[in-house]
């Protein structure tokens, strides 16, 4: 079997899957929960969300996988074939995250992200990131056995506006902060390959950063260096007038005055008698 055929058959038995599982979902209408099916995985336009449930006890976004093989929970890691299926739980985490992005604050924390196993219908449990794992036949009784969290008169709302924004011909765009940050455009980095990138295209087109950059700060500091030099000049230059001043003043002693000197007399003897 070569690769084309190989993916032919993997989807194949996806959509298989898939098609069981929303059957089985069905039996929960009678207990207040409605269901979504194949639409629209916010935020990537060529990949899908299996299955929403929005109901009494939450939304619960479930992502049917139809493995064969040996499938196990051990110490919160699921492997399939003794392989790690953590990309796997990934995008579940990946999933309910972004449906959760679409509610209002008050009910983003009540989405959940589950996995359920059709090939393993009696499998149950928790991974280590909180992703639940049901089997096909657990699926059901799991989900009706969560406690009332949403407004009965909530369910239609939020599963019409639901509907409406991943049931149509577009996926909604998510603005997050993996399109802000710079990061190498190589496998499993950078979101996935069909990540929208109109959100991507607008930030790129943003007005430049008006903020000084590295070289104007550089190029000022040049422009004060002259100026430094100069007035390091000027002040060595007072400084040496300053002392040719001291020092001529030091030295500068006025002449003394010259003593007045005595004017000679002439005495006259008087007369003889």
């Amino acid at each position: 079997m070569d690769q084309a055929e190989r993916t032919a058959h993997a989807w194949a038995v996806g959509a298989a899957g898939e098609a069981l599982v929303a059957k089985k979902i069905t039996e929960l209408e009678g207990l207040g929960w409605l269901a979504l099916h194949d639409v629209h995985w916010p935020g990537r336009p060529k990949a899908n969300v299996d299955h929403i449930l929005v109901g009494p006890g939450g939304i619960v976004v479930v992502d049917a996988k139809n493995w064969s093989g040996e499938v196990r929970l051990r110490a919160g890691i699921l492997r399939q074939n003794g392989y790690t299926r953590e990309p796997e739980i990934a995008g579940v985490l990946q999933q309910s995250a972004a449906v959760a992005a679409l509610l209002d604050p008050n009910h983003r924390r009540l989405v959940q992200g589950w996995i359920c196993l059709v090939g393993q219908p009696e499998l149950r449990g928790t991974t280590n990131s909180g992703i639940r794992l049901q089997g096909l036949n657990t699926l059901v009784p799991a989900v009706a056995a969560l406690p009332a969290v949403l407004d009965t008169a909530l369910v239609p709302i939020i599963h019409g506006y639901l509907q409406q924004a991943l049931g149509g011909t577009t996926s909604p765009q998510l603005l997050t902060t993996a399109q802000f940050v710079p990061q190498q455009r190589s496998a499993g980095q950078f979101g996935p390959p069909d990540a929208p990138a109109a959100t991507l295209r607008q930030w790129r087109s943003r007005p430049a950063p008006t903020r000084n950059t590295g070289p104007k700060r550089s190029s000022r500091g040049r422009s004060k260096r002259p100026s430094c030099l100069a007035a390091l000049l000027q002040f060595l230059l007072v400084i040496v007038v300053a002392m040719m001043v001291i020092n001529y003043a030091s030295q500068y002693r006025p002449a003394a005055p010259t003593a007045p000197q005595p004017t000679p007399s002439i005495s006259q003897a008087p007369p003889p008698r």
